[in-house]
């Protein structure tokens, strides 16, 4: 169908005309929106462009993580549109964390055009990392049924603060399946160690949160029993590309099988399936919460790029 680029500048969304004329094009089965982390930039060197890097549909090959989300969605066929939502998420972590909050006022914003546009049409969310944060901040803003399936890729935002997020119309109606691994605990910790959370006992989306939100699900995709529950279903994950990794969550060969079979999901019937296949939510691991002192650099010198 179509891929759109977009950015926000603070809470402003600058692209708002592109995303319009594009939605007046026939045949849009639905919206999907994707969002980058840290590290990211639309405004600076082409090297920190998301919109050259994962976000496009030919990036380049100077980086091995980029992979082409549009492309791996599918969202280039026929009856999909894809928003490639750029932001700025440099500088330390802590600005990065405060400007992804701020950021969830144009995830808001696009759907909010979606719905003026084309009342109905489904719009669904793909975030990694700090974009997890952007689209759960958008969720105060939103009447119910606004975001209809967000997909969290190692998310760097704290239980409570989604827990709000999520208890608000939006967040209430939302359908979102959280993919976590072993892969991103020194990030975890990393996160812990630069993020100050409200409740010193607060823990980061990695610890799960099906045990609050009834439309949430947990996905450890280095689970082995987990991974056997999705390959009877006929999603088979391959090995992880390495020990510890933050981007596992779509570098991992076989996970965009299932997000693709999860967004062209009409009436939810996949979600539901998955939802009672995974069980009850997981125990947490047993090093959890890890510690801060594991590796408290990575996120300076290993973020996104």
């Amino acid at each position: 169908m179509a891929l759109v680029a977009v950015n926000a500048r603070g809470g402003e969304l600058d692209g708002e005309d592109r995303l319009r004329q594009a939605l007046l094009r026939p045949g849009c089965a639905s919206v999907t929106v994707m969002i980058h982390g840290y590290r990211f930039c639309p405004f600076g060197a082409p090297s920190h462009n998301p919109h050259r890097h994962i976000l496009s549909d030919t990036p380049t090959r100077d980086c091995w993580k980029a992979v082409s989300w549009p492309r791996h969605l599918r969202l280039t066929q026929e009856g999909a549109l894809g928003v490639a939502l750029g932001w700025s998420a440099q500088g330390t972590l802590a600005q990065a964390y405060a400007r992804a909050g701020e950021t969830g006022t144009a995830l808001a914003r696009i759907a909010q055009v979606v719905a003026a546009e084309r009342p109905g049409l489904p719009v669904n969310v793909i975030a990694h990392s700090l974009g997890a944060r952007v689209a759960l901040s958008a969720l105060p803003a939103l009447r119910a049924g606004a975001l209809s399936r967000m997909i969290l890729l190692s998310g760097a935002e704290y239980r409570g603060r989604a827990a709000q997020a999520l208890g608000n119309p939006a967040g209430r109606s939302a359908r979102v399946l959280n993919v976590t691994s072993r892969e991103n605990l020194p990030f975890d910790a990393a996160f812990r160690a630069l993020i100050r959370p409200d409740s010193w006992h607060d823990l980061p989306l990695s610890a799960g949160m099906a045990d609050r939100h009834g439309g949430w699900i947990d996905l450890r995709i280095d689970d082995p029993a987990q991974a056997a529950r999705l390959a009877r279903m006929g999603f088979r994950l391959r090995p992880p590309v390495a020990r510890f990794c933050h981007w596992s969550g779509y570098m991992r060969p076989g996970v965009f099988r299932l997000y693709r079979a999860l967004l062209d999901d009409p009436g939810g019937t996949l979600f539901a399936r998955l939802s009672d296949v995974l069980g009850a939510p997981r125990r947490r691991p047993r090093n959890w919460p890890p510690r801060s002192d594991t590796c408290p650099d990575t996120w300076q010198v290993t973020g996104d790029r």
